[in-house]
């Protein structure tokens, strides 16, 4: 008898973490999709009108031609086969043909601050999750096993409500062994390194002018040099970086990583690269209170996340049904925890438990 397992992903950095972790599984028929949706977001997504999401535009073009390149198995929206195991690294979206699986979460990276649009969705059921972006992440409670990046972050998701029981600390590929991004071949080294976030199309305020001319007074004169996330306007970067600081350098494509690694100074916004420039020691400044990153910082495991990953995927998948659907229908309860709290405290998970 065959076992199958999708993958759905996201955004480039997320379907390499579904890649890694499906690698892990090779015993197994493992299927990816890009991110798909149902109703309403499925009828937009299908229009172009989510193109600055990752259920269209550059994010799923991308993690097209990454299945491809990498001759992987592909099931768009699952609908080719039944499946023993979903992966997924988003519950913003939870498809309904996946629901009633067996379901692990993968933590993607950095959750954006709890801002009114997350207190809205945290307090009224109803709205969707994606309007708080990453700061609902966890809260679906669709998932057997939800697998987080450090003790800090189960402490975090355990204070927003997510079940202590589902959660593991595995750390998440990609972010699991920063160091090694010290060795690279990135051309340029002393430089002021400007990673940028998509606040402006993700319907959030920024004042780009003031941000600019900070990153121009911190860099005193050094090069300076700016790295676009996907999903901005390119167009209109350009030409804002272009009036404020004329002699930067612009990039919108390439790996973030190996620019941080050869920068004295990091300036981020609310990007996931801020965890490598503070496990190199960067000067780093963020609009994230810094103190709170280093209580997050994704565990260091030399790259194990993946093989940890997979093998609680495992346990889920030999879990049999009546005792997953038997924990879904535990009354779910906000942990009363205390903000002091640390992680020893914390009540534990039947995951972590297991040997990984």
């Amino acid at each position: 008898m065959t076992t199958n397992l999708l993958f759905i992903c996201g955004s480039l950095n997320q379907t390499t973490q579904m890649h890694q972790i499906a690698q892990q599984l090779a015993d197994y028929n493992c299927y990816f999709s890009p991110l798909y949706a149902d109703g309403i977001e499925d009828f937009a997504a299908r229009r172009g009108w989510l193109n600055r999401t990752a259920l269209g535009g550059r994010h799923k073009q991308d993690t097209c031609n990454y299945l491809a390149e990498n001759h992987l198995l592909v099931d768009y929206r699952g609908e080719e086969r039944d499946y023993d195991l979903v992966v997924i690294c988003t519950d913003a979206i939870v498809p309904k043909n996946v629901r009633h699986k067996r379901l692990v979460l993968v933590q993607e990276g950095i959750t954006v601050p709890e801002g009114l649009a997350y207190q809205l969705v945290h307090t009224f059921n109803f709205l969707p999750r994606y309007l708080a972006n990453t700061a609902a992440t966890g809260l679906s409670d669709s998932y057997d096993l939800f697998c987080v990046a450090s003790e800090g972050y189960r402490d975090l998701f355990i204070r927003k409500g997510v079940r202590p029981e589902k959660i593991a600390v595995t750390g998440i590929p990609n972010f699991d062994n920063l160091q090694e991004f010290r060795v690279n071949d990135f051309p340029y080294r002393g430089h002021v390194l400007v990673a940028t976030t998509p606040l402006r199309e993700s319907m959030q305020f920024e004042d780009r002018w003031a941000f600019l001319r900070r990153c121009v007074q911190i860099a005193n004169g050094r090069q300076l040099i700016f790295k676009l996330h996907p999903l901005e306007n390119v167009e209109r970067a350009r030409w804002e970086i272009k009036c404020v600081a004329p002699n930067a350098l612009v990039f919108t494509s390439g790996n973030v990583n190996p620019m941080i690694a050869n920068a004295d100074v990091v300036i981020t916004q609310q990007s996931t690269c801020t965890y490598v420039a503070l496990a190199l020691e960067k000067e780093t400044y963020s609009q994230l209170d810094i103190r709170e990153l280093t209580r997050l910082m994704p565990l260091q495991n030399n790259g194990d996340s993946a093989r940890r990953i997979a093998a609680l995927c495992k346990e889920v998948l030999y879990t049999p049904m009546p005792v997953l659907e038997s924990m879904r229908k535990l009354p779910r309860e906000r942990a009363k925890v205390p903000a002091s709290a640390s992680s020893k405290q914390m009540p534990k998970s039947r995951w972590e438990t297991l040997k990984m």
